[in-house]
This record gives C-alpha cells, structure tokens and sequence, in this order.
C-alpha cells in the first residue's frame, strides 16, 4: 500500500518522464507539481519508493525513472483515461464509413490512422479469412492462359486472384460455373471448402465437369493460401523519433520484429478476457520487445472476433492517451458495423 503522497509523487515522476524522457529529480517534482512539501522529503520518499522497486536510477547522480512495475501500477490503478474530442472522433468515423464495405482497406487506414494520432507504431490484424463464410464468388477471363477469381467473404474481404490454366473456358461457360459453385460455396466457411470433394456433391452440373473439377481443384489451391492472418502495419519509422531507440542496434533489432509475420501476430494474441490489454517492458515474451509496452484489443461484432489492434511505444509511452484511443477506435468500429448489419454468422 502506497501513501497518498507516495502515490502523488509517484504520478508526477510517470507524468513528466512520459514527456520529456528525462531522469527526474526531487527538485523538478518540487517546483513543476506544487505538492506542498520540500525537495528533501521528496527526495526521501524517491528513495523509498525505489526500495520498493516502483522506480530506479538509470546511472549515478541522475533522477529517477519509472521501472516496469512502476508504470504496471500506474497502468492498473492510478491512470485515468480520457474522452476522445470531437475532432478525434469525426476522424476516426469518416476512417470507418468510407471504407466499411472492403475490411481490407479499412484495416489499412485504421492502422494509420492510429500511428497519426499517436505517434506510434500501429498493428492491425484481420481475423482468418478461413473461419468466414463465403458469401459471393466470381470467375471472369484474364487473358489467354488464366481467369480471374474473385471472392467476397462474410467479413466483407474481398479477394482477388488470378489462376493459370492452359486452356481457360470462355466467358460464358466460367459464368455458368461461377453460378454451379456460387451454389456450392455459399454459406461454407473456406475451411470447409478446403475439405470438400466436387465429387461427393449430389448435383446435376450443365456445364462441363471437367473444366468444373479443374477450376474447382484450383480455387482450393488459392484458398490454402487464405489460412493466415493478413498484418497491415503503420507508423514504424516512429519508433525512431524516440531517444530510447537511437541505438543502431537496439532499432535494427525492432524493425526486424516487424517485419516477421508470425512475430506480430504472436505480438497480438490476446490470453485475456479483457477488453483492453497493456503489456509492459519486460512482461512481453519476446526479447527484441523487452524496451517496449503493447496496448492491444480485439474488434467484435456478435462476440465474433474480426481482428485484432495493437500499439507499440516505448515503455514510457502515453498510455493513457493511447487507452482513450484505442477504445474510441474499437467502439466505433463495432457500433458502425452493428448498424449496417454486418452479418457475422455462418
């Protein structure tokens, strides 16, 4: 248990290091905080609070920073979130409305915009394609030696690639099959659709059930490729404005964290029941992040999880302004989605 003027004290070393980044001092405390009482007892209730692991001195003579415990107790119990402003949440709404009808693009500037009001470094995780149902398909000609296969998932990804095939029927025969399996595909998850033989289905096909076979073969091959969570990233040049971070070797080593899918998605994966998750320093599992805290929440619709949010900053990073924007984010994420129907359901 902390005494009211510890906890005082406490907040006022966390509040201006977040700003400045500087070793503070008994003195700073006295003359910026005005917290009625004189350098040299707060200069004894640093030292006290140092015993108790909450801060630390990074080297000789310098002031004291907060430690990872002290922000983990800062963070639980003293931190007081704010309301985003009007400004903040027009922008955040025009982000969600103008992109609402592709998840993809609105994953994409939902990270930016993130790392535009933080300044930090935004990840942004779209839920596995495989566990949505399909809700449109499309084949249409390319050129001369492929299609192009076009779907549309519940989540409303849109999916484009494109199939090579030695001999690609005409237009008319790939919208014919596109109806054959729009009838087959819609409502199956691609996990479903991955374990699904042509063959096992009791249908009379009019067009040719070769071609039929080949093409449906061959879309299956591309879904494969849909089984992993897709990452957009924004704002990791940030992390480089940072003085934390100067190091050539200590920057080299985060932005090769980012660039691992796998790394990040790990980063993301949320064992908690709570809405919002912050972890702190060294409470993360990887090495390279040891420097650095995460804030992190999933986006729901109907309790199905569509993705997943995290922002990464240096371990004094403003967690209270992050935590205020990353729930205005979420909410409005998920009440916009429930008011255009967004179906989630299989």
């Amino acid at each position: 248990m902390l005494s009211p003027r510890k906890i005082k004290i406490l907040e006022a070393l966390i509040n201006d290091y977040i700003t400045t980044g500087e070793p503070i001092g008994s003195r700073t405390i006295e003359k910026k905080y005005n917290l009625g009482i004189s350098s040299a007892t707060i200069r004894n209730e640093m030292s006290e609070l140092e015993d108790m692991g909450l801060i630390t001195q990074p080297y000789p003579s310098a002031g004291r920073i907060p430690s990872d415990k002290g922000y983990r107790l800062y963070v639980d119990n003293l931190m007081q979130c704010r309301d985003l402003t009007p400004e903040e949440i027009n922008y955040l709404k025009n982000v969600i409305v103008s992109n609402i009808n592709h998840m993809e693009y609105l994953m994409q500037e939902t990270a930016k915009a993130i790392s535009v009001l933080t300044n930090y470094t935004t990840i942004v995780a779209e839920a596995e394609v495989e566990k949505f149902s399909i809700k449109y398909l499309q084949l249409m000609p390319y050129d001369e030696k492929s299609i192009l296969l076009t779907f549309v998932t519940e989540n409303k990804s849109v999916k484009n690639y494109v199939i090579k095939l030695d001999n690609p029927p005409n237009r008319e025969m790939l919208i014919e099959i596109s109806y054959v399996l729009n009838n087959i595909f819609q409502g199956l998850s691609i996990e479903e659709i991955l374990n699904t033989q042509l063959q096992e289905i009791n249908k009379d096909y009019s067009c040719n059930e070769k071609e039929l076979n080949l093409i449906f073969e061959s879309i299956k091959q591309v879904m494969k490729r849909e089984n992993n969570t897709h990452i957009y990233t924004s704002g990791v040049n940030n992390i480089l404005t940072f003085p934390e971070f100067s190091n050539l070797e200590k920057a080299q080593s985060i932005f090769k964290t980012f660039e691992e899918k796998d790394v990040l998605i790990t980063l993301l994966d949320k064992n908690s029941n709570e809405n919002l998750q912050i972890v702190i320093g060294a409470e993360n599992s990887l090495e390279e992040m040891k420097d650095c805290s995460i804030i992190k929440a999933d986006y729901k619709v109907n309790n199905k999880k569509l993705g997943s949010i995290g922002i990464i900053g240096p371990t004094r990073m403003d967690y209270a302004q992050v935590s205020s924007i990353l729930n205005g984010i979420i909410n409005n994420i998920n009440n916009i989605l429930i008011s255009v129907n967004f179906d989630t359901d299989d």
